[in-house]
Formats: structure tokens, sequence, C-alpha cells
């Protein structure tokens, strides 16, 4: 299953629009719409997704795609990397495929924290992440400040059910 982009692929891509430049990691890319953007900026643009289907996709499509869960194939370092995490917390009732794409884990901010605890080797200097996040998640100034980053919150959407934002991490 490849995600589609929606709202928070939307929120979040007005941001890469603006401020991203250099060499760039699109993090889960999904379907590379965010990669996409990032090359129409003229960046050097990595994406990776744990998601075979998706790289292949991607792929397919002309981006430089790698299948990687998180960092795990990534060497390289960045000006940026662009991050939209399945963020939500676990709904026993949600199949198994969908899952993959949407739940960050129990209470929904375990993928982000492994994602903050290994992104610093990745990070050129100067470098910062454009992350996206939803007010279902818990926790998230705590893990992004914990792991030695400052934050800026960018930008923000209201659904009915939840917020998102976008923040912009550096070190």
């Amino acid at each position: 299953m490849i995600y589609e982009p929606s709202d928070d692929t939307f929120l979040l891509a007005e941001q890469v629009k603006k401020l991203v430049q250099g060499k760039v990691l699109d993090l889960g890319t999904g379907s590379g719409y965010l990669a996409e953007i990032a090359i129409k900026n003229n960046c050097q643009v990595l994406a990776a997704d744990i998601n075979q289907e998706c790289v292949t996709y991607c792929n397919n499509k002309r981006i430089k795609t790698i299948q990687s869960d998180l960092f795990s194939n990534i060497k390289d370092k960045f000006d940026y990397i662009i991050f939209n995490p399945p963020y939500l917390p676990e709904d026993k009732d949600e199949d198994e495929e969908s899952k993959l794409i949407t739940t960050g884990g129990k209470r929904g901010n375990e993928i982000i924290i492994k994602f903050f605890n290994q992104v610093k080797s990745h990070l050129n200097p100067n470098g910062k992440i454009l992350i996206l996040v939803s007010s279902l998640t818990p926790d998230i100034e705590k893990i992004i400040t914990s792991n030695g980053f400052k934050f800026k919150k960018l930008s923000s959407k209201k659904l009915f059910f939840e917020g998102l934002y976008v923040y912009s991490c550096n070190l």
C-alpha cells in the first residue's frame, strides 16, 4: 500500500516548497510527492521508505529511492531531512498494511522517538529537519528537546479529529 498525499502531506509540502535546498532526504517518501517538490527546487534528493512497493513506485517515477527502515540503509548526511512519519496511536481494528503507513506505535510516538535518536549523524552542520506531527501524538516537543534539538512550529491545520503541525528542528 502506498500512502497517497493527504492533508498532512500538503501542509508539509508548503514548507518544503519554501525552505528546502541542497542535499535532501525524504524519509518515508510514500508516493514521492515531497521528493518531487524538492527536485523541482533543484535539490539533490534521496528518497527512502520501508515499503518496497513505494521504493519501486518512486524509482519508476525517476526519483532516486532506496528501501530503508528509518536510517538503516542511509549513510550520507543531508542539509534537509523531510519526514512525514506514521504518527497515530495503534488502533487494534486497523489492518496490518494500513498500520504500516499510519501507526507510529502503541502510543503513536515510538517511530518518532527512534527517528530523533538516529537523525543527528545524518545532518550536515546547520542541517534542518522538517517533520509533520499530530495533536494525537504525545510528547513531541519533549522528544525533540530531549535529543538536543531546538524547534520552531512553522504551520498548523485543524482537522475534525486532530491538529496537524509542521516543525523545523535543528541542533
